[in-house]
């Protein structure tokens, strides 16, 4: 019997984690998290799943750190059987529901995808994805119709060195950058 409730998707679906496996016998689910801290998955209570019948809503019981990962109860699952129709699902919320940022502070989602110009007006690609390196993150910069070249660059995400500005009505990153590097 499916405890999940069939409803509209969120007007802008964002994957913060991920059902991985069933833990122990009382229904409880292994979770990968998106989330810096990886906790932050826990404060989203209701979360929405793209099952193959369409998308669902489920409600986070409780939630704990395990080990070096994340379990979860989800209310209206009691047993191990119930809740491995949900394992292996993404875990979405609706970005409006995410925290206001500082003015300059953007999530990571909202870079994916922007055009990256240098100060001369050269098209270096699309943001495909940001990776954590640890001293700062690093912008992976993808070809797209009209770049200068083919060529995957990697530039520091750093403000006002390497990232001169970001305009997400424009979908726009101006950059610091030599289309030759």
């Amino acid at each position: 019997m499916s405890k999940v409730k069939q409803v509209a998707a969120p007007e802008q679906a964002l994957v913060v984690g991920r059902i991985t496996s069933v833990y122990g016998v009382k229904g409880w689910v292994k979770l990968y998290s998106h989330t810096e801290p990886m906790q932050g998955i826990f404060d989203y209570k209701h979360w929405w799943l793209n099952t193959p019948s369409g998308w669902k809503t489920v409600e986070l019981g409780q939630g704990r750190l395990q080990g070096r990962g994340l379990v979860a109860s989800i209310k209206g699952y009691s047993d191990r059987d119930q809740v491995k129709e949900i394992c292996g699902l993404d875990i979405y919320i609706d970005a409006k529901d995410l925290p206001e940022l500082d003015d300059g502070d953007f999530y990571w989602s909202q870079l994916e995808g922007l055009r990256v110009i240098t100060e001369e007006g050269v098209l270096l690609g699309k943001v495909s994805q940001l990776m954590e390196t640890g001293a700062n993150d690093v912008i992976v910069v993808r070809a797209c119709e009209g770049s200068f070249d083919r060529e995957e660059r990697l530039i520091p995400y750093v403000p006002e060195t390497y990232v001169l500005n970001v305009d997400l009505e424009q979908q726009e990153m101006l950059v610091n950058w030599d289309p030759e590097f």
